[in-house]
């Protein structure tokens, strides 16, 4: 580097270098965290076969999708023949409308508590903060005897309730860091104009939700996708969640162990995830960053 350069100019002939040996650390840093999906993915499109002959790592000499088409409808589990698919389709139909509606009704309690101020708000608030904080085994017997009073335990109508209500703690918290940024002066404008507690929201606040909506959904989605002490403790046989039945089937002894099978099994269970952060991931992430900046 020239010596008649000024201090400005050195750090600008620096810029390349160092962006150049940042983008090298990330590349080594992705491909040391997609090793594994990788080695999945390869895995289970190889034959049992070259599996037991060449071992679990390696590259497929002869790829096959036969390991996913039993994962999907041909694995036996809980001596039910019909692979994931009926799991799968029970943690779609538990997942949607509980995020859906944990995020609609945090969107409500955020608005209340930060635009219709009322005694007791404070304290309300505290507790909601303590109840992300409450672990899931604490409440698994108050839960079960709920579920059990209302005639909803062993059911998926269970599950979605079950997930709707712990998801609230976390959904309220934050619609209301992200509508504490909100010009009150809106809500107030609007009130003297006539418009009711209800109108304000669904015309105001939540077309200017939608950052921190996606946060909510993308959290709540994964959050009771991946979840698994719920769907085991309160559920079973056909009502079971694709994680219990993921586990059943990766503990299910067929004389040897299958990997293309648990590994394409596994692969199956965490789709919609990788889906749901392929595509709104980010907006996540700019929703993450509306949601400091407001608050």
């Amino acid at each position: 580097m020239p010596a008649d350069l000024n201090p400005s100019e050195m750090v600008a002939a620096r810029r390349p270098a160092t962006r150049a040996m940042l983008y090298v650390v990330l590349g080594i840093l992705g491909l040391f965290f997609l090793a594994p999906l990788a080695v999945m993915v390869l895995t289970s499109l190889r034959p049992i076969e070259e599996i037991r002959s060449a071992g679990i790592i390696g590259i497929p000499q002869t790829l096959t999708l036969d390991a996913w088409r039993a994962a999907w409808s041909q694995a036996c589990i809980a001596a039910v023949c019909e692979g994931l698919q009926p799991y799968f389709r029970n943690s779609l139909v538990i997942a949607i409308p509980a995020t859906l509606l944990s995020t609609l009704l945090g969107a409500i309690n955020g608005y209340a508590l930060t635009k219709f101020r009322f005694p007791g708000a404070d304290a309300i608030m505290v507790l909601i903060i303590l109840g992300c904080f409450l672990p899931l085994q604490a409440v698994l017997i108050p839960a079960a005897q709920t579920l059990s009073a209302l005639g909803l335990a062993n059911s998926i109508y269970g599950l979605i309730l079950i997930y709707t209500v712990y998801g609230l703690p976390f959904t309220t918290l934050f619609f209301r860091n992200y509508y504490v940024g909100v010009p009150s002066e809106i809500v107030r404008a609007a009130h003297m104009d006539g418009a009711g507690f209800w109108r304000i929201f669904f015309q105001i606040m939540v077309p200017i939700s939608w950052p921190i909506a996606m946060v909510s959904v993308v959290f709540q989605f994964t959050g009771i996708w991946n979840e698994f002490l719920f769907g085991v403790s309160f559920t079973t046989g056909a009502s079971q969640t694709v994680t219990v039945a993921l586990n059943n089937l990766v503990n299910t002894t067929f004389g040897v162990k299958q990997y293309n099978l648990d590994m394409a099994a596994s692969l199956i269970a965490a789709l919609p995830v990788l889906i749901v952060y392929l595509f709104v991931g980010r907006f996540f992430v700019r929703g993450l960053t509306a949601g400091s900046i407001k608050g």
